[in-house]
């Protein structure tokens, strides 16, 4: 969904309109609240922010499962080491 020019809201005039606000991001809109200008913070439905969260934490569970797979996959070719002889070399390469 595109930001348009009238979902970017002054903080002065989200904090005398926000009873309207409320009413139009319930109703679908997503409202960009700036702060001198800048873009500081968004007003979005508690339940699209919930969605949002849950794709959240879906891509990093696809991000877990791809890097469990490449370690399969190093595994499988042989690109081993003891866990003992990295953490001695990370070790000493500290020092």
């Amino acid at each position: 969904m595109p930001i348009l020019a009238q979902d970017i809201v002054s903080l002065t005039t989200a904090r005398a309109q926000l009873s309207e606000l409320a009413d139009q991001v319930k109703a679908g809109a997503e409202k960009i609240i700036t702060r001198n200008g800048e873009a500081s913070v968004a007003l979005v439905d508690a339940h699209r922010l919930d969605y949002y969260h849950r794709l959240e934490q879906a891509q990093i569970h696809l991000l877990m499962l791809d890097e469990a797979r490449r370690g399969l996959e190093d595994v499988t070719a042989g690109h081993t080491r003891d866990a003992r002889d990295a953490l001695a070399e990370r070790k000493q390469a500290r020092a």
